[in-house]
């Protein structure tokens, strides 16, 4: 299995990110924040380079006004090290933000070993190799996947997210989702291409 590398792109904190509101600022480093779509309480502490920014921006907001509502997570910010963004709360940062993995397989090209394609959200392939593509529409995405089947009509959009969050809030990783790992595997092995699921 592949190990998830995150690239400091900020785009689930973008996404997730928007449902995390502090409920009660406790000194300037700590907050008791909440999910909004898990409802999950969690208590944080700021990491010290960004804590002066976040203090400032929570006290200047007015929470009735929803005008200035953040896009994203208040707790995401530029990386001062480099390219993207940090998580001014990394050490602890709730649940959704520790599991979340914006990959779930990495399809390589064995003869060469360069990569060729990731699958994200339930099934979805983001790929420039045409023979990949082709091959993904054929013969892969008609797969039935647990979360499509489990609901009529298909999987739907959920508080305006697209089935990339879809997957994680519905926590996809349970046992009937590891056969359709396992069918896409083997489909991409028949074909010349070797899919390497991200734990």
């Amino acid at each position: 299995m592949a190990k998830f590398e995150c690239n400091w792109c900020g785009k689930c904190c973008a996404s997730f990110g928007e449902f995390i509101k502090i409920e009660r600022q406790l000194t300037s480093r700590d907050y008791y924040c909440r999910y909004g779509i898990t409802n999950e309480l969690f208590l944080v502490h700021v990491q010290p380079e960004f804590a002066d920014d976040i203090d400032e921006e929570f006290t200047a907001a007015d929470p009735k006004d929803p005008g200035i509502a953040k896009k994203g997570c208040i707790f995401s910010r530029k990386n001062p090290d480099g390219k993207g963004f940090a998580c001014a709360i990394y050490d602890t940062r709730p649940g959704i933000c520790r599991d979340f993995k914006c990959y779930r397989m990495l399809i390589h090209h064995p003869p060469t070993g360069e990569l060729r394609g990731k699958v994200i959200g339930i099934n979805e392939l983001r790929t420039h190799d045409e023979i990949l593509d082709a091959i993904w529409k054929e013969k892969i995405a008609h797969i039935p996947h647990p979360i499509n089947t489990a609901h009529p009509g298909g999987a739907v959009q959920t508080h305006g997210h697209d089935t990339h969050i879809l997957a994680h809030l519905n926590d996809v990783r349970h046992a009937d989702d590891k056969d359709w790992v396992n069918n896409v595997v083997e489909v991409l092995a028949a074909n010349g291409y070797h899919g390497d699921p991200v734990e």
